[in-house]
C-alpha cells in the first residue's frame, strides 16, 4: 500500500483510469498512513474514512463501466477545514463554532467532486487562518513531519503536513498573507495560490475578503495544475507565448534578513537556473518597506469586521492568541485601512512594472527555518525576530497584489528542514506561471 503514497496524481491517474489501481486501493493507502502518522502530526479534525470508501467504490464501479471522470478520478484528497464539505462538521479548528454541520459543498468541493476526486477528512489549521504556525487551534496544534518538535507552517499547516506523509494524494488550503506557500515550504511540498479571484471563495469561512485566496497543496507542479483546472472558475485558457527564460530576483528588503542556509540554498538554485540558460535579472520594488503595515491594516480591519459579532457573544471560545489578536484588530481607524488600500494599488503597479518582458519573480518562501512549536521569536543572524513577521515577509505582497505564486521544493537546510523557492507570475496567467515553475523544476530535478 504505501508505494502509492509516494506517487504524484500525474503518476497514478492513468493507473487508475486503465483499472490497474483502484480507487478503493489507494484510500486504504491513505487511512492506513492516517492511522499511522496522524496521532503524532494531528495534521486531520476530521477523518471520513466510511464515506471515502463509499465514494471509492462509486469511482471504481464507474470505470468498470467506462465512464472516467478525467485526472483526478478516485484520487483521495483532503480540504483545510475552513472549507464547506456537506453533512461535516467547519471548525474553522475553533470552539466558536462548535456544533457547525456543513449544509452544502463549497463550489470549490462540488467541482473536485463532480472530477471524481474523493474527500478523505478535513485538515487542521490555525485558528480561522488566523496565524501562520498552525499552533493555535482548538484541536491541538500541527507538527512538523520533518519534525515533530517544529511548526509545519500555517495556517494551511495540516494540509501540508498531509500532502508530505501521504496521508493524502492532495489538499485544499487557503491563503491570505501566505497560508498555503508557507506551510507547503516548510514540509517540503508544492503549494499554489492562483491570481486573486480565480477560485471561488464561497463557502469558505472568510479571514479577509480581499486577500483571501483558494488553493492546492500537491507534490509536484504538475498536480498543482490539474487540481487548479478544476476548481478555478475563471483560468486563463492558453499558456500565452512566452520562452519562460527571464526571470526577476528582488533581492532588496526581501534578503535583508535571512537565514543563511536559506540564503546558501537559494543562491545555489539561482547558480543553475543561469547555468541552465535562464536570464536572471535582480529588480526592486521600490515601496517594499511598506509591504507589512499596508497589509496589516487590511486583514486587521476585514478579520475585526467578520468576528465583531462572535467577539462579543463568545471571546472566551477563542484561542487565547487568536482573540488577542482579533481585539486589538478592532482598533485599527478606518483612515489606515483607507490609506492601506490605495497603498496596496502602488505596491500592485510595482509588481506588474518589475515583471514586465519578465516570465516571473524568484525568491525564497520563507526567510527562516521551520520554527520550534510555540516559539514567538527567532534567531536570524546577529539579532531576534518575531516568528509571525518573518513567515509572512516573502509572501504577504503577493495576497496585496493579487498576483499568482507558487512554492516548490528546493532542498533541506544541516537539520533535514524544508527550504521552498517562490515563484511569481503575471495577474490572471496562472497557467503561464504553471509552466515557468514546470521548467524550473524540471531543471532543478536534472
Amino acid at each position: 500500500m504505501t508505494s502509492y503514497n509516494t506517487l504524484t496524481i500525474e503518476q497514478l491517474a492513468p493507473l487508475v483510469a486503465s483499472r490497474r489501481v483502484s480507487s478503493a486501493e489507494l484510500v486504504e493507502a491513505c487511512l492506513a498512513e492516517i492511522d499511522r502518522r496522524d496521532p503524532e502530526l494531528n495534521a486531520f479534525i476530521t477523518v471520513t474514512g466510511d464515506s471515502a470508501r463509499r465514494d471509492a467504490a462509486k469511482r471504481d464501479e464507474e470505470l468498470a463501466g467506462g465512464h472516467g471522470r478525467g485526472a483526478l478520478h478516485g484520487i483521495p484528497m483532503s480540504i483545510k477545514d475552513l472549507i464547506d464539505v456537506a453533512g461535516q462538521p467547519t471548525t474553522a479548528a475553533s470552539r466558536v463554532r462548535s456544533g457547525h454541520i456543513a449544509s452544502a459543498d463549497a463550489p470549490l468541493v462540488t467541482a473536485l467532486k463532480r472530477a471524481g476526486a474523493v474527500i478523505i477528512g478535513k485538515c487542521n489549521l490555525h485558528e480561522f487562518a488566523y496565524g501562520t504556525t498552525s499552533d493555535d487551534s482548538a484541536f491541538g496544534p500541527v507538527r512538523n513531519p520533518h519534525d515533530p518538535t517544529r511548526s509545519p507552517g500555517g495556517s494551511s499547516g495540516g494540509s501540508a503536513a498531509a500532502v508530505a506523509t501521504g496521508m493524502c494524494m492532495a489538499s485544499i488550503g487557503t491563503d491570505t498573507g501566505g497560508s498555503i506557500r508557507i506551510p507547503a515550504a516548510a514540509c517540503g511540498t508544492v503549494g499554489l495560490k492562483p491570481t486573486y479571484g480565480e477560485v471561488p471563495c464561497e463557502g469558505v469561512v472568510p479571514l479577509s475578503q480581499t486577500l483571501d485566496h483558494v488553493g492546492p497543496l500537491a507534490r509536484s507542479v504538475a498536480d498543482a495544475r490539474l487540481i487548479w483546472e478544476v476548481i478555478a472558475v475563471t483560468a486563463d485558457a492558453q499558456i500565452e507565448t512566452s520562452s519562460h527564460r527571464r526571470l526577476g530576483l528582488p533581492r532588496a528588503y526581501f534578503f535583508e534578513t535571512l537565514d543563511e542556509e536559506i540564503r546558501a540554498r537559494f543562491d545555489e538554485v539561482v547558480a543553475r537556473l543561469q547555468g541552465s540558460g535562464l536570464v536572471i535579472d535582480e529588480v526592486s520594488i521600490p515601496h517594499a518597506r511598506d509591504i507589512s503595515p499596508v497589509y496589516d491594516h487590511i486583514v486587521c480591519t476585514e478579520a475585526a469586521a467578520y468576528h465583531a459579532p462572535m467577539l462579543d457573544a463568545r471571546p472566551h471560545d477563542y484561542t487565547e492568541r487568536v482573540r488577542e489578536r482579533l481585539e486589538v484588530a478592532r482598533y485599527v481607524l478606518a483612515e489606515d485601512y483607507a490609506r492601506a488600500l490605495k497603498g496596496r494599488e502602488v505596491l500592485r503597479h510595482e509588481v506588474a512594472e518589475v515583471l514586465d518582458e519578465r516570465d516571473a519573480l524568484i525568491l525564497p518562501t520563507l526567510p527562516i527555518q521551520a520554527p520550534p512549536i510555540g516559539a514567538t521569536t527567532v534567531q536570524v543572524g546577529a539579532g531576534r525576530q518575531a516568528v509571525r513577521s518573518m513567515l509572512l515577509r516573502m509572501t504577504q505582497l503577493f495576497n496585496l497584489t493579487g498576483h499568482p505564486a507558487i512554492t516548490i521544493p528546493i532542498g533541506v537546510t544541516s537539520d533535514r528542514l524544508p527550504v521552498g523557492l517562490q515563484i511569481v507570475g503575471h495577474r490572471g496567467a496562472t497557467r503561464r506561471l504553471l509552466a515557468t515553475a514546470a521548467l524550473i523544476e524540471a531543471t532543478l530535478q536534472t
